[in-house]
């Protein structure tokens, strides 16, 4: 690592001694500096673009450009004649100002054809190739190397600070919903340009009176060769030097016509890449926006127990299985239709081992469980379905109709065996096994239907339906030799060596939210908007357990306290009103919006309603100091309402170790939320700076009321008389600078919690306050040369601390990385990238650990074959550690991992 950094270091030297500065101010024929002109210089003896750049707000510019040599410096600006002079450099910096005269010809297209970065409004248009090594393989490497732009480790796209919410190729839907796909997929050397459509909005006549700061969408043109012809690669790999059989195969297939798009995606492998993780499966919205009536916050939640997540996308085994189809069509101008199908199968291995340490308040009694150790074996397998279907008309541009279609369908399951070390106060350890299974089979359909009228340039009219509809039928079974909850719910307790207990439960959701919107615009700076809607939720729990004996009967348990039946309904009609106006450097934008809201359980042969009037307030300030430059301060008190999950009061199983019992009487929280931003964007010296600070209280919080009998845990919710308080700040700079470019960034989060624990011994409700305080900061710096190897060098520092009364814990995670890819001749490509992990509390290293990836890549000029040998996880790592907190107990986690894997792989290029 010492070596590639004393080799990044003369690069950047070399690169800086080599070159000198073209500075100077861009006018009009009276002396008026022009801001974001487009300034270019062309070697005149290569004939090649050597250097751009853009104006500031004061018309300055500067190149930076190779001493002795001469340059054509061609400067553009809408609305004026392109200004050409000729510069021939020495061994100093040089100063020349260029003036331009007005013209009504567009004489800029000629330059804007060749610019690496172009900026139209709200557009900023990037040539790829201007961006590209030669080392890329997807979009993904492309995006990483432009201003701006970052690929998180998620795999979606961020620009500006701001994720993505759509990608489009050729104006076309790429798998709405996800930009992962398409960074991990679309091949780098199909692309021409990419644009990043700033405050976009999906219905043009909106796009005046909505705020959409923060819908970016990214738009990939193609090159000419991929247009109305197929493209795509097909890549088959074998293992190697390895006694079990490792495989991979991902034919990958694209077309696009003005007419008609199709994108098939597949990816079979047992190496442990995931396409498609069950983490994107619930995540992805389908393009879907959230409903509901502002201020309001009733999200319909998952019914299932939780199954084990993947820790940083590794397992200690991984059998991948995906397809994924897109399409596009138009049968008139004027009427599009798309959808996509996608399915990801994936069987999982997983070994975990557990500490957790329990906050015991001082003075605890001896039989008290003070830690416990679970080593845990995991199975999971999973099949995963979406399905979404779209149709978009626009009769003509005062009036266009939309309706979607959005299918999620699955079965997945999960087998577990425990082995739980438990540890008292007093010092005594028992060993208790346990095996857990658990299956689940949802499905849920989403629609939306939305129509846009305008009626003349003052009256505006929207109207935006969404029905969701689910059914969830979680499967829990638990099998361990002691169960403290038997009494409680009911089972039988005489002669039983081992308890075979399970539940079944069936969660039916049925929700439409509805609202008209009606804009008034007063002038070309101000307008009213109207809001009426509603928001009708119903929803139906159903539970039971049964217990298993030896000899293979079964006893359903008819326990009340074992058994639920309710009936959930919530409505809310509201109305609203907001005035947004511009008046100088600020925009402002207030109302409030009054809610009727009537929540009603029924279940035990009794009805408990909740029916209140609230209004919200809510307003936002935005102050434009530059083009883009501004500062937003937002301010929302919001109403936060439980489902169905939390109302049942029937036991319910959490765990082997956890019972839960729902509270019928559960009212509403209060949420009082401040947002400040602060974004700067600067194309003169590409620097984007952006920070932003939340502050977030909520009032009559639900919480978790426990009682604890060891490690099990009998818990209930109910509103907390203590406020919970979060308050977060992030910060990300990147600066952008010849062939470099410099990331900065910070994560800080600090919050205030409360849980509630029931004492046996004062026979009262104790309330602990728990602290937590979280520090991430990332360093990244980064080359982009065609003709030099580049690197990729960044450091990583991850500070969480943890407090609850008088017990602390702080754990740090040290995380260097290096990534480095280079031309070994003209046709061999060697890439190759390491982390390496410290992580520690305050007194001791816990665990190290690191992971060193490389490949070695081989393709003939204009030969459509590639040959490449790769190799993950160089270094034999075997496990990665993880600690998380809540207000029970804290944990660090030792989690097993695929060992060192070689591949031996074939591409065709089609």
């Amino acid at each position: 690592m010492k070596k590639l950094l004393f080799i990044a270091i003369i690069l950047i030297a070399n690169c800086t001694n080599a070159q000198i500065k073209l500075s100077g101010v861009v006018k009009d024929s009276i002396g008026i500096g022009l801001e974001m002109a487009n300034m270019i210089a062309i070697n005149k003896q290569t004939k090649k673009l050597d250097s751009y750049g853009f104006t500031d707000t004061n018309g300055n510019y500067k190149l930076n450009l190779k001493k002795n040599s001469t340059y054509i410096i061609k400067a553009s600006y809408v609305g004026m004649k392109t200004g050409n002079i000729e510069i021939i450099t020495k061994e100093k910096d040089l100063i020349k100002d260029v003036i331009l005269n007005f013209d009504n010809t567009l004489d800029e297209v000629e330059i804007v054809t060749k610019m690496p970065v172009t900026v139209k409004g709200d557009t900023i248009v990037y040539n790829a190739d201007s961006f590209k090594t030669g080392t890329e393989k997807k979009l993904g490497d492309v995006l990483e190397n432009l201003p701006g732009v970052e690929v998180n480790d998620d795999g979606e796209i961020e620009v500006e600070g701001k994720t993505v919410t759509k990608v489009m190729v050729e104006g076309k839907d790429f798998f709405d919903g996800d930009s992962k796909l398409a960074t991990k997929n679309i091949p780098s050397n199909a692309i021409d340009k990419i644009e990043i459509l700033k405050n976009h909005s999906e219905v043009s006549q909106l796009s005046a009176v909505t705020d959409n700061e923060d819908n970016i969408v990214i738009n990939l043109k193609l090159k000419e060769g991929k247009k109305s012809f197929w493209f795509g690669e097909v890549t088959a790999g074998v293992g190697l030097g390895m006694q079990d059989e490792r495989y991979l195969v991902h034919p990958k297939l694209f077309y696009y016509n003005p007419k008609y798009s199709i994108n098939i995606i597949t990816d079979f492998n047992n190496i442990g890449e995931i396409p498609f993780t069950r983490r994107d499966y619930f995540k992805f919205s389908g393009g879907f926006r959230g409903a509901g009536g502002r201020g309001t916050n009733f999200n319909v939640s998952s019914s299932d127990i939780g199954f084990l997540t993947l820790q940083n996308d590794r397992a200690k085994e991984i059998d991948t299985r995906f397809g994924a189809v897109n399409f596009s069509y138009s049968p008139k101008k004027n009427w599009d239709l798309s959808g996509f199908a996608i399915y990801s199968g994936n069987d999982t291995d997983m070994e975990e081992i557990t500490t957790r340490n329990y906050f015991q308040p001082e003075g605890s009694d001896s039989d008290a469980i003070a830690t416990e150790e679970v080593a845990t074996k995991t199975l999971q397998k999973s099949n995963l379905g979406l399905l979404k279907l779209s149709s978009s008309y626009k009769k003509n541009s005062d009036n266009q109709f939309d309706y979607d279609i959005f299918a999620k369908i699955s079965q997945q399951k999960e087998y577990q065996d425990l082995t739980s070390i438990r540890t008292t106060v007093g010092g005594t350890e028992t060993i208790v096994p346990i095996s857990q299974v658990q299956s689940q089979n949802p499905f849920s359909i989403n629609q939306n239907l939305n129509y846009y009228y305008t009626l003349n340039e003052k009256n505006i009219f929207t109207f935006e339906a969404q029905h969701f509809w689910q059914d969830e039928d979680p499967f829990y079974n638990a099998q361990l030799e002691t169960l403290s909850f038997s009494d409680q719910l009911g089972l039988t307790t005489d002669n039983i060596n081992l308890y075979d207990v399970s539940q079944n439960k069936r969660v039916l959701t049925n929700k439409v939210d509805a609202t008209l919107n009606y804009y008034y615009v007063l002038n070309p700076k101000s307008n009213l908007n109207l809001t009426l809607g509603t928001t009708v939720s119903s929803q139906q729990f159903n539970s039971d357990v049964f217990q298993v004996f030896e000899d293979g009967s079964q006893e359903n348990i008819n326990n009340t306290s074992s058994i639920n039946d309710v009936d959930y309904s919530f409505d809310d009609y509201y109305a609203g009103l907001h005035y947004k106006f511009i008046t100088g450097i600020f925009t402002f934008n207030q109302g409030v919006t009054a809610h009727k809201y009537s929540a009603k359980n029924t279940q035990l042969n009794s009805v408990i309603n909740d029916n209140f009037i609230k209004f919200l307030p809510d307003a936002s300030i935005k102050i434009a100091l530059k083009k883009s430059e501004n500062i937003r301060l937002n301010y929302s008190q919001e109403v936060s309402f439980t489902d169905i999950n939390s109302i049942a009061e029937g036991y319910v199983f959490n765990n082997y170790n956890q019972l839960y019992a729902g509270n019928r009487y559960l009212e509403s929280a209060l949420i009082h939320n401040v947002n400040l931003n602060y974004f700067n964007f600067n194309m003169f010296n590409y620097t984007n700076i952006f920070a932003r600070i939340n502050y977030t209280k909520t009032i009559d919080a639900v919480k978790g009321l426990t009682q604890f009998d060891g490690v099990d845990q009998n818990s209930t919710s109910i509103n907390s008389v203590f406020p919970d308080e979060t308050i977060s700040a992030n910060l990300n700079y990147q600066r952008s600078f010849r062939k470099f470019k410099i990331s900065l960034g910070t994560n800080l989060g600090y919050s205030v919690s409360n849980s509630l624990f029931f004492s046996e011994t004062d026979m009262i409700n104790e309330n602990r306050e728990s602290n937590s305080f979280t520090q991430s900061y990332r360093t990244r710096f980064s080359s982009n040369f065609k003709n030099f190897p580049n690197f990729d060098i960044g450091y990583n520092l991850s500070i969480n601390k943890y407090s609850q009364e008088s017990v602390e814990n702080k754990l740090t995670t040290h995380s260097p990385f290096i990534n480095f890819d280079t031309f070994i001749t003209d046709e061999l490509i060697f890439t190759t990238q390491y982390t390496y992990n410290n992580y520690r509390n305050e007194s001791e290293t816990l665990n190290t650990y690191s992971f060193w990836d490389a490949d070695l890549t081989y393709q003939k000029k204009d030969s459509k074959w590639e040959y490449q040998i790769q190799v993950t996880n160089l270094l034999g790592t075997t496990s990665l550690n993880q600690d998380t907190t809540n207000d029970i107990f804290n944990s660090i986690s030792s989690y097993v991992i695929q060992p060192r894997y070689a591949t031996f792989n074939v591409k065709y290029n089609l």
